[in-house]
């Protein structure tokens, strides 16, 4: 059993699959705990979900590594309409990713710079909060698509066009 799970984790894959909620997950978590903060005007609330954040939204980065690295092992066990969603579900994720990043940036001088100018602290609050709900929605969106690529039990909807690969356009 050791050697099974040992196996498991040497599957960029399979890591994508057990990291992929944090970034979602975690940040509709962070905006929440935001959102209380907020309104009970606590600084140390916010920052807690600030940490939460950035870490959520940080964490999109390795969830988009192991999914580059795992791309070829998935599409070789797709189905034709699996295959399809893959593909939209990477072209989604290499199209959005920067949002996280910059979710990410953003925490992180909400939390540092009211340090120096405090009465920037609702500012930031507010700015880190909307573009969560950003965040949040692209995650969901890219999310969408990875659903499809291996659970038929999803796929309500006709899968996105194929597009040929680069050896089938040069002909």
């Amino acid at each position: 059993m050791f050697d099974a799970i040992v196996r498991d984790f040497r599957q960029p894959e399979y890591i994508h699959v057990l990291l992929n909620p944090i970034p979602v997950y975690g940040l509709a978590a962070g905006l929440i705990g935001l959102i209380a903060a907020l309104f009970l005007r606590s600084r140390r609330a916010q920052v807690a979900s600030f940490v939460i954040i950035l870490l959520s939204s940080g964490a999109a980065w390795p969830v988009y590594q192991f999914g580059e690295q795992g791309y070829d092992r998935v599409l070789t066990m797709a189905d034709d309409d699996g295959r399809a969603w893959l593909d939209e579900h990477k072209d989604r994720a290499e199209d959005l990713i920067w949002l996280f990043y910059v979710l990410a940036i953003l925490s992180a001088a909400a939390i540092a710079v009211p340090i120096k100018w405090p009465k920037s602290s609702g500012f930031m609050a507010i700015a880190v909060a909307a573009l969560s709900v950003v965040v949040l929605g692209a995650g969901g969106y890219i999310a969408y698509a990875g659903g499809k690529i291996r659970h038929r039990e999803f796929r309500n909807v006709a899968p996105p066009p194929q597009r040929s690969s680069p050896a089938e356009q040069q002909r």
